[in-house]
């Protein structure tokens, strides 16, 4: 009788302790990665490039296979991209391009805090200075602000400020001594935009953030549950790592994907900016070959540091009750029709983004699930607020997937939309894709990269040629697929608010857009 009054006991103890840490609020790492399109991790774009750690948060998680980017209203993409992962908020509800964020627009950090976390940032802001001291409690090596060199070894950092004043005069570097130990240094006038550091000069970025990021988990005590957001400035360019990942993708073995083009077909509307002039034009076999050999190395590099983070959350026990969000921050061409960089709206090229859901709480029947929603990047924000059990602000606007992880619905959202500039306008809906171009007359020119009033149209059924490979737009079998989409487009973008406001773009897209021509 009393062996089964005591095992009565421990079962009510057992039990009692599982109440416990059902109620116990998971840790939240959010891990972003810079100008990272979806094919740039192996598991989920079957490409070359190596990539274990994505490759096991993948097998281990769930997958969102049509994450995007909405677009943006600056050659710099990651600036609203990250504006609106940090915020909930569509492309068009933020504040201009989305470098600035106020304060009625509740950040990812602060909606943590709110709900009793202990946030932590580490590395890349592309914000103001103000809205980075409301994100965190705290942080370690801000970069990206107040300095840039365009350098992966010579990345200027700050010290966490935590009322936001963060002065050029106050970044450093950090090098290699002649013992080869690391050093910082204040960053001077005479440092000059790169890149010109190596790995015999000085640590990576990479491997700086990860170090950061390591350190914080291991050293972590405090009773709160944490929320860091990591950013990583990788792998944009300067496509620079460490000889050992170059050597892992031999030039000249190197094989192009579907959508490789010496040279883009048209004009884009804004074809000439800083992106696309990393190379030479045409795009030859072998400079596409070079570029895709140095954004693969980098990300390889790039995945081994993320790869130690999750190791310390691991081997801290801490990695058991850690939700683990990687997404990146847009696409990249690399050589995908004739361009390099990701000012566009092509998926792989512009706005096809790598999101994996996953960590120790993903329950065994969703490891290495493949979910087709379509979604955008500011969907993460209410998702992840929802899987913490904590409030969404009022300010949130996107879409949580939980519903979709939940298997109470099959998607949240039936199309997608996009923008880029006053240029580039798409809309998808089931199998197909319509883009847009417009080109506004030389009387709207401004800054001198328009040159005459032209329109383009392009339809990919993406079903089949993933790849937008084969434009639709002109056989007659499919004018009326292009009819109703552009009519649907227009309605959306009515529904959206993309219209001109002087603070997003110089003229409206929709001003020349005309759809009966």
């Amino acid at each position: 009788m009393t062996r089964k009054i005591i095992a009565f006991c421990l079962l009510g103890l057992m039990s009692f302790q599982l109440q416990a840490q059902r109620k116990k609020k998971p840790n939240v790492l959010v891990i972003y990665t810079d100008d990272h399109r979806y094919s740039g991790v192996h598991a989920l774009g079957g490409q070359a490039v190596v990539t274990p750690a994505l490759d096991n948060l993948a097998h281990n998680g769930i997958t969102f296979t049509n994450a995007y980017l909405q677009g943006a209203f600056s050659g710099a993409t990651c600036v609203p991209s990250r504006a609106m992962l940090l915020t909930g908020r569509n492309l068009f509800q933020l504040d201009g391009i989305g470098r600035n964020i106020p304060t009625e627009h509740t950040l990812m950090g602060e909606a943590f805090m709110d709900g009793g976390y202990y946030a932590y940032h580490v590395g890349k802001w592309h914000q103001d200075h103000q809205s980075l001291a409301r994100s965190a409690n705290y942080g370690a090596k801000v970069s990206g602000t107040p300095a840039y060199l365009t350098d992966q070894y010579r990345m200027p950092y700050s010290d966490w400020e935590p009322e936001g004043k963060y002065k050029r005069e106050n970044c450093y570097l950090l090098e290699f001594n002649d013992e080869g130990e690391v050093i910082r240094r204040p960053i001077t006038k005479d440092d000059k935009r790169g890149p010109t550091g190596t790995e015999k000069t000085a640590p990576h970025v990479s491997e700086v953030l990860a170090d950061e990021a390591s350190r914080f988990i291991s050293d972590y005590d405090k009773k709160k549950p944490f929320f860091m957001y990591l950013a990583f400035p990788t792998p944009h360019d300067p496509r620079q790592a460490p000889k050992k990942f170059k050597d892992m993708y031999p030039e000249d073995e190197i094989a192009l994907l579907p959508s490789y083009m010496p040279q883009h077909p048209f004009d884009n509307g804004h074809i000439v900016l800083r992106d696309e002039q990393l190379a030479e034009w045409p795009r030859t076999n072998q400079i596409a070959k070079q570029h895709l050999s140095d954004y693969y190395a980098i990300i390889s590099h790039l995945d081994a540091q993320i790869g130690r983070v999750i190791a310390a959350l691991k081997e801290t026990g801490q990695y058991e009750n850690t939700i683990i969000v990687m997404a990146g921050d847009s696409g990249l061409a690399v050589g995908n029709h004739g361009l390099l960089g990701k000012q566009n709206i092509y998926n792989e090229d512009g706005i096809h983004i790598p999101l994996i859901i996953s960590g120790g709480l993903i329950e065994e029947a969703n490891k290495g699930r493949r979910e087709g929603a379509l979604c955008y990047n500011y969907d993460v924000m209410p998702t992840i607020c929802e899987m913490a059990g904590i409030s969404t602000p009022a300010s949130v606007t996107g879409s949580s997937l939980m519903p979709v992880i939940n298997n109470e619905k099959e998607i949240v959202r039936d199309y997608t939309y996009h923008a880029y500039r006053q240029h580039q306008r798409a809309y998808r809906k089931g199998d197909y894709k319509l883009i847009e171009y417009v080109r506004a007359p030389d009387k709207d020119r401004k800054r001198g990269d328009l040159v005459t009033g032209s329109k383009v149209t392009q339809l990919f059924n993406i079903a089949k040629d993933p790849w937008e490979t084969f434009n639709l737009a002109d056989f007659p079998e499919y004018t009326q697929i292009v009819a109703q989409l552009r009519k649907e487009m227009k309605a959306k973008a009515i529904e959206l608010g993309d219209v001109a406001d002087g603070k997003r773009t110089n003229f409206d897209f929709w001003k020349y857009y005309n759809p009966s021509n």
